[in-house]
């Protein structure tokens, strides 16, 4: 896969100059596990508060929400994740509390709509088709919507975690030791060296991430798991299909 193969070159660009003056590799692995470990921290609260929003605004006794969950969303993602570790480190301190929440606001805008548009991309009669089966309008969006709608809400994962991997860098400047470390030092030495380090290394994170995320839903998807379902669901649905689907579905 292209985005694995780019994340081995960049990780070779990262580690080969350790061995020539650079920034030592096994430091580097070690903050690459820390950046990692930060990412998915601020990532996975964004993700379910994203699905959240988007299943709530998506029913209908919560449409009257939209305008303000979608002024919340764009209101978090136009703070740039600087100036939010800036302004959370004399309420919440040095290290990674800041950079938390600065990848949760950043990362709430891209889930959020891709929900949204997953789930309003679902067939209506595919919903009917469960109602009338007897499903609670709760099981119809568990074992029918959210399935039919999964490839989409993934696209919108993929994008809020490559962009919390490639943010997390900001981290450093909190004190959080992340990949953006030997950033900030080679700014401060004027080693464009430590620089190229760091940037690789981020990048090569960001693009494993994807890499891997793309890989498990294609390993999903072979198994006759809920992207493959979705696809057909959305691209031929109809009432008897859907019916027909609800009705396998069904306990």
């Amino acid at each position: 896969m292209m985005a694995l193969l780019l994340a081995a070159v960049l990780a070779l660009v990262a580690l080969l100059p350790g061995w020539f003056g650079g920034f030592p590799p096994g430091r580097l692995l070690g903050l690459a596990a820390g950046h990692a470990g930060l990412a998915l921290a601020g990532v996975v609260p964004a993700a379910l508060l994203g699905l959240a929003l988007g299943v709530l605004v998506t029913r209908p006794s919560g449409r009257a929400l939209r305008p303000a969950a979608d002024a919340f969303a764009a209101a978090a993602q136009a703070v740039p994740p600087v100036v939010a570790v800036a302004l959370a480190v004399p309420a919440m301190g040095f290290g990674w509390g800041p950079t938390i929440l600065a990848l949760l606001l950043y990362g709430i805008m891209p889930v959020l709509r891709a929900t949204v548009a997953a789930l309003e991309a679902v067939p209506p009669e595919a919903r009917l088709a469960a109602l009338a089966l007897g499903y609670t309008p709760a099981g119809a969006l568990r074992e029918v919507e959210l399935p039919l709608a999964w490839p989409l809400v993934l696209d919108g994962l993929r994008v809020a975690l490559v962009l919390a991997v490639a943010t997390a860098a900001v981290g450093a400047l909190a004190g959080a030791a992340t990949l953006g470390t030997p950033i900030v030092l080679g700014l401060q030495n004027q080693n464009q060296l430590l620089v190229l380090q760091g940037a690789a290394a981020t990048a090569a994170l960001a693009f494993a991430a994807e890499g891997l995320l793309l890989a498990l839903a294609g390993y999903a998807a072979g198994r006759g798991g809920y992207a493959g379902g979705a696809r057909g669901g959305r691209s031929s649905a109809s009432p008897a299909s859907s019916a027909g689907s609800a009705q396998s579905m069904k306990p």
